[in-house]
């Protein structure tokens, strides 16, 4: 979510009356000479920027509302993002009949609470915690709250284990890739624990090589956080070599280092697309996992989850007891108030598609990503992903009565990871077409209401851009037809004359959009230590820069 501020209304008004695109409108402009009823006139005389003195009537309120909404882009062809855009009927109706509950008042909402529990006991079996154990975990806002639970546990427990040895406990430090979401970062810089970022090479896929994580690891790790499915490329992070790597660590040093799997988007994929891939609770280094129900959970947007695989991880100075809300209760979440109304739509899931409709998703996600990679790949393009390559056949799982058969819809079949195509230009055609930038192809498919973002790839590989496709459920094999046919038709188009007039368009300065813009930071008010001359430069980091 971007920042905001107050506007000056006055200020912004008189900008966008200089605005090219602007200059001529009016509030007057907006009165047509036939209206059926009053939303025109009534939503004429409304400040943007301040709360009106006066209200307007239920109905104008909702159609102004709509109308401007209406200009966002279609979520079906948002193939940027992770986040799942649809639910069934079903699930939207019990939604809406649960949205005024809050989940963390128990006593006043128990059958809430309790599909809660539920939830937490189904997602400790999928990722088979230990049955001798207390596996214990809590819904979260998302990913970004439970990979900070789970990064404070981490640190609370390090902090306790140097207390009681006698050592300096104010110095910590957390290993993770360059390629990580800037969750991991904003847990990294919230909670003054030093970012130890190790450098990615395009040769392994832009992830972190366990390898390379080693030498970033000393008595100050509070852990390293292993990322199941990088928002880069897809690819999965090597979890049981990384724990294997620091089991050899403690035998040399005796530094016992946990494992924190952020498992945002691979959770909900790994178990049902590569169930013999070792990742979760069986790998036992692995103290805690977070995962998105927003993602490939199937969940409206809002919803994370962290899991420990026996509550002794999750350390006493996070959980509160609390008195006030007519029970005895136990909260251990940065927020306190949260909707209930995620929590049981992530049930419904749970029971209306059980573990074979997962797999059945999870699969046709897959298939329906090899397709567009195979597609972009012998075409202009270079695939970066790798969940469309087959796997040696010494990796390929056994096939009882079948010996040397292969299963082409088995994602076991192939390299593991995440249904997302992470592909760029190739070679040959930026020989043949040095004037082409790829990130036009981002702007003309957005021309054709595709959202396909176009990135550089974290530090180790920076001059590298990205195209990113993330294949979720919505995306049907019809949909990835259309866009292999306009990505190609659009890519084509660039090489001709037609490219010329786009690089002569893309070359002129394009106005500002002061809405926007009055909303941004500006860098000088944040204290920027980049202009300090004593100060170390601190450059792009991951996804976020900063101010």
């Amino acid at each position: 979510m971007s920042l905001s501020r107050h506007v000056d209304a006055e200020a912004l008004i008189e900008k966008c009356k200089n605005h090219p695109h602007r200059k001529h409108s009016s509030a007057g402009s907006r009165k047509g000479l036939h209206q059926t009823w009053r939303r025109d006139e009534d939503a004429a005389n409304v400040p943007k920027y301040t709360i009106p003195r006066t209200g307007i009537n239920s109905k104008a309120a909702y159609q102004l509302l709509h109308d401007e909404t209406a200009l966002d882009g279609n979520p079906l062809l948002n193939l940027a993002s992770f986040v799942h855009t649809w639910m069934p009927e079903d699930a939207n109706k019990l939604i809406m009949e649960n949205i005024n509950k809050n989940i963390v008042d128990l006593d006043e909402y128990p059958a809430a609470s309790l599909i809660h529990n539920r939830c937490v006991s189904m997602m400790a079996d999928l990722w088979k915690a230990p049955k001798d154990g207390k596996a214990i975990g809590t819904a979260t806002a998302g990913s970004s709250e439970a990979i900070m639970l789970g990064g404070l546990a981490m640190k609370k427990r390090w902090q306790e284990s140097r207390k009681a040895a006698g050592k300096d406990h104010y110095h910590p430090n957390i290993v993770f890739g360059s390629n990580a979401q800037v969750a991991l970062e904003k847990f990294a810089r919230y909670f003054d624990v030093e970012t130890r970022l190790v450098p990615v090479k395009e040769t392994n896929g832009f992830i972190m090589d366990p390898h390379d994580a080693i030498p970033f690891i000393d008595e100050n790790t509070i852990g390293v956080i292993v990322i199941l499915g990088s928002t880069y490329t897809g690819h999965y992070e090597d979890v049981a070599l990384m724990s294997s790597l620091l089991d050899d660590l403690q035998e040399r040093t005796g530094l016992d280092i946990p494992i924190h799997v952020d498992g945002a988007s691979g959770g909900f994929i790994a178990p049902f697309a590569h169930p013999s891939l070792k990742w979760n609770f069986e790998v036992p280094r692995v103290v805690s996992i977070n995962t998105s129900g927003h993602k490939f959970g199937l969940v409206y947007a809002g919803l994370g989850w962290v899991l420990w695989r026996d509550e002794s991880y999750l350390h006493r100075d996070l959980v509160f007891e609390l008195h006030y809300l007519g029970s005895v209760e136990y909260s251990f979440t940065l927020n306190f108030s949260k909707p209930a109304a995620p929590i049981i739509a992530q049930m419904y899931n749970f029971l209306n598609l059980g573990f074979d409709g997962y797999k059945k998703i999870a699969f046709k996600d897959m298939r329906n990503s090899r397709m567009l990679s195979r597609a972009l790949e012998s075409t202009y393009f270079t695939v970066l992903s790798n969940i469309h390559r087959p796997v040696s056949p010494e990796k390929r799982p056994s096939t009882p009565n079948r010996k040397g058969h292969i299963d082409e819809d088995d994602p076991e079949f192939y390299e593991a990871g995440l249904p997302v195509v992470a592909f760029r230009l190739s070679d040959e055609f930026k020989k043949e077409n040095p004037n082409v930038q790829q990130e036009w192809i981002q702007t003309l498919l957005r021309t054709k209401g595709w959202i396909v973002p176009n990135y550089n790839a974290p530090i180790g590989a920076e001059t590298v851009e990205i195209l990113r496709v993330v294949v979720r459920e919505t995306l049907s094999e019809d949909l990835i037809e259309r866009f292999i046919v306009d990505i190609l038709t659009i890519t084509e188009s660039l090489q001709g004359k037609d490219g010329a007039i786009f690089a002569a368009i893309a070359s002129t300065k394009l106005p500002t959009q002061p809405d926007h813009d009055d909303a941004r930071p500006e860098s000088a008010n944040f204290g920027d230590i980049r202009e300090s001359a004593e100060a170390v430069p601190s450059g792009q980091t991951g996804f976020s820069r900063q101010c």
